[in-house]
């Protein structure tokens, strides 16, 4: 297993001046500050589906490997012109698995079967219900082109070629791409470790009986999908009262299992903030201000050597913050490459007064070629999560939205969910 270098604990620390910044300058800092921490394992290509290639693969044999017939027919020289051509059909045939001995001569045709090899002297081949067999004849009406219902060698893939690059994410259509082309191991990135831990004294287990003024966690569950959904291997810490040494216990415990470390709530400045109180200490933290509704306050930082991402409490803010920022990060770390979503350019049906200075993402859904937002901003309100089917980005600069003005649209699918 090949080992990848460790981040610095400086890898997150802002250049000196800044009090906010924008989204785009947030996320081309996250990909220059990052890089792959995972290993490198070599596996069957059977066991690889959702796993990232470590290097690129090529093809070691052709596809097809010969040249065969694409249907049940007969096999000749040559293409015909127009009107009735007349051919000797020789005995035997060629069938897949195995393949006619002989040679077909100029004149001769021969029973041929879908994936047969063409025998030596032929190179087009006519369906069988397109013929006329009487006797030891075969009558064909042209015209009929050279090369027809004949498969190439390497038509599809030739040998030698590049199947895929690294970084990329192997799907169960490219297993059958890879075997078809010989190749029987690929080397890959190890899935990325992802511990996360809820921080509040306030929450409590999803199915527990609720105390008062408790409320259940239901942003540690909603991000260990999402990294499922990613390929990723969650560690669940569970939640941790607001106290700074059961908070530096589960940081302990969270590093020492895992290669990236993700926290909900305690990432501010405020009194019971004890994941950015713990960071900090350690010498390690970086609040970094991002002008972005909702969200803002992003705690990052190094504890043991493994980086942290403090995520906001509320659950809106949580959610948009891990698709925007945490989720191509973690993409990074884990071989992928530092992945960004491409928005669609569609027609608001809302109408909306922006503000300048923070860039905005609306809860949103696609009602035929429009996009229409969730009635309330609100952090807390994570029933909008579920009504919409994506976000809608707005820009930092002011802006005016009535219906029919494009916006950036992205929907879920978009960030792997």
């Amino acid at each position: 297993m090949i080992k990848a270098p460790k981040l610095s604990n400086d890898c997150f620390s802002l250049p000196q001046g800044i009090n906010w910044t924008p989204v785009d300058d947030a996320l081309k800092l996250l990909q220059q500050r990052l890089n792959t921490v995972v290993e490198i394992e070599t596996i069957p290509v059977q066991m690889s589906d959702g796993r990232t290639l470590a290097s690129a693969v090529e093809a070691i044999i052709s596809n097809p490997p010969f040249k065969n017939s694409a249907v049940d027919g007969y096999a000749f020289k040559g293409g015909l012109s127009a009107g009735q051509h007349c051919f000797s059909l020789i005995g035997g045939r060629s069938v897949a698995g195995t393949s006619f001995a002989g040679i077909v001569g100029a004149t001769e045709a021969l029973r041929i079967l879908t994936g047969a090899p063409l025998p030596l002297g032929t190179d087009t081949i006519v369906l069988e219900e397109d013929v006329l067999v009487e006797g030891s004849n075969l009558y064909v009406n042209g015209p009929l082109r050279q090369g027809s219902n004949a498969r190439q060698e390497g038509e599809d893939v030739l040998g030698g070629s590049e199947l895929f690059a690294t970084g990329h994410r192997i799907q169960p259509q490219d297993i059958g791409r890879l075997i078809s082309v010989g190749v029987s191991e690929v080397a890959v990135f190890r899935p990325l470790r992802v511990a996360i831990v809820s921080t509040g004294s306030e929450l409590c287990e999803p199915g527990s009986i609720l105390q008062p003024e408790q409320i259940f966690d239901a942003n540690r569950p909603m991000l260990q999908a999402m990294l499922k959904r990613w390929g990723m291997d969650v560690v669940d810490i569970g939640i941790v009262p607001d106290d700074a040494a059961l908070v530096r216990r589960a940081l302990n415990d969270a590093a020492s299992q895992a290669d990236v470390v993700i926290t909900s709530a305690g990432a501010s400045a405020g009194d019971e903030d004890y994941v950015s109180a713990s960071l900090t200490s350690a010498g390690n933290m970086s609040l970094w201000r991002i002008a972005v509704k909702p969200g803002r306050p992003l705690a990052l930082g190094m504890w043991n050597g493994v980086p942290v991402f403090g995520l906001p409490g509320n659950p809106v803010a949580a959610f948009v913050c891990t698709l925007i920022f945490v989720r191509p990060s973690l993409m990074q770390l884990a071989g992928a490459g530092f992945i960004l979503p491409e928005p669609l350019m569609l027609p608001a049906a809302f109408s909306k007064t922006k503000k300048a200075g923070r860039r905005e993402y609306l809860r949103a859904r696609r009602q035929g070629e429009a996009i229409e937002t969730f009635a309330s901003e609100g952090s807390g309100r994570i029933s909008g999560l579920s009504w919409a089917d994506g976000l809608v980005e707005l820009p930092d600069e002011a802006l005016e939205i009535t219906p029919g003005i494009s916006v950036n649209y992205f929907p879920y699918s978009s960030f792997g969910l």
